[in-house]
């Protein structure tokens, strides 16, 4: 049951659970929707393929505008007939506002495949120029609207990428959302979580020490507040696309919100927006992949995530990721499932984050056929109201 503090304080913004807040696999049209259902709160598509297995999507939003942004493409992985095929999933955890998550939406995978085409092959460096070249593009646009806008210098984007192409994983992940591996152990007849994405929150040691490396000279550039580290005492991730104000000084000043306004100035930028990146050959015992914003892993382990997909069908496994991360995140608040589910957007931030989960299934036949060309699938995910 809800604590009579947490009852005080969310009664008046319950309201009933719409369709089981998307639940019901048939509720307007379920998967049957090639760009995904919308049911309350939940954006999902519970079932597809790509070029290399199978796929589910699902989002739940917790804010008042949804921050999470999402993508999921199969295809050509170039603007030009190269041949190559494959498979690309985007995360984009929004912060301050959904701008840019929403314009590397848009732009982050236009700029891989542009890339791609120049070199003729994908890459590591491919992927770190597609997203130096968003970010570029985000901060043009930030200055173009600066005085009529001013506060789309404040939103930025963790970004986290997966894409496999030529029977080669490329993880490239700048912020905290996080990819983790389902790798069957023969010996041990299981399945065994392995995280493959470096996150940048200065909430780990490394990433402080990092920041301090980088920028000597300033004392601040961390700062304990309130028992959490912080870059300049203002937010937890050190790197981003986006957050112009921590990258150029123009605009650390009015008509800047005060939060977002730090003393002094800067020649250099204080978070970073280029991405590290893991690649490796995979191999027939990877069974998939889970894809997620930090939201997911604040309420479940990796091994447990692992866990729930390894041991469940694969059609709508995304959903049951976000619902178990829900489950935990109400017993935390001591409370039941059923009454987090009544509590609409905004509110809902106080018990979770807005999730959003992409699991790919990895099918090693399909993998080992590089020249293989399968439909094209372009899914971006979209929330609630």
């Amino acid at each position: 049951m809800v604590t009579t503090t947490w009852k005080k304080f969310v009664y008046p913004c319950w309201k009933p659970s719409i369709n089981n807040e998307g639940e019901n696999s048939n509720s307007r049209g379920g998967d049957q929707d090639p760009d995904g259902s919308v049911d309350g709160l939940w954006w999902y598509k519970d079932s597809g393929h790509h070029v290399n297995g199978e796929f589910s999507m699902a989002v739940i939003q917790a804010n008042n505008t949804l921050e999470d942004h999402s993508q999921l493409e199969s295809g050509p992985m170039s603007s030009v007939n190269t041949g190559l095929q494959g498979t690309f999933v985007g995360i984009y955890d929004g912060h301050a506002g959904a701008e840019a998550a929403r314009f590397i939406n848009d732009r982050l995978f236009k700029n891989v495949k542009k890339f791609t085409s120049e070199d003729q092959v994908m890459s590591a460096d491919v992927i770190s120029k597609a997203y130096l070249e968003t970010e570029e593009e985000f901060l043009s646009l930030v200055r173009k609207q600066w005085q009529t806008k001013p506060q789309i210098a404040s939103a930025g984007s963790c970004c986290l990428v997966g894409i496999i192409c030529s029977g080669i994983l490329y993880i490239a992940n700048a912020g905290d959302s996080r990819a983790v591996l389902g790798k069957r152990e023969r010996a041990m007849k299981e399945v065994k979580a392995i995280q493959l994405s470096s996150e940048h929150n200065a909430s780990l040691a490394s990433v402080r020490e990092e920041l301090r490396s980088l920028h000597p000279d300033d004392p601040h550039v961390v700062v304990l507040k309130h028992k959490v580290w912080r870059v300049k005492g203002i937010i937890q991730v050190s790197r981003s696309i986006g957050d112009a104000y921590l990258k150029r000084a123009e605009f650390n000043r009015e008509p800047l919100l005060p939060k977002f306004r730090f003393p002094g100035t800067f020649l250099k930028p204080i978070l970073l927006a280029e991405p590290s990146i893991f690649v490796q050959k995979l191999l027939p015992e990877d069974q998939f992949l889970i894809f997620a914003s930090d939201g997911l892993w604040e309420h479940l382990s990796n091994q447990e995530a692992v866990d729930i997909v390894s041991r469940c069908e694969h059609h709508g496994i995304a959903r049951k990721l976000v619902k178990a991360a829900l489950q935990e995140a109400a017993k935390k608040r001591e409370m039941r499932y059923a009454d987090l589910k009544r509590i609409d957007r905004g509110v809902r931030r106080h018990f979770h984050d807005d999730i959003t989960v992409i699991v790919l299934f990895l099918d090693s036949h399909l993998i080992s056929r590089s020249s293989f060309h399968a439909p094209v699938v372009s899914i971006k995910a979209s929330g609630g109201p």
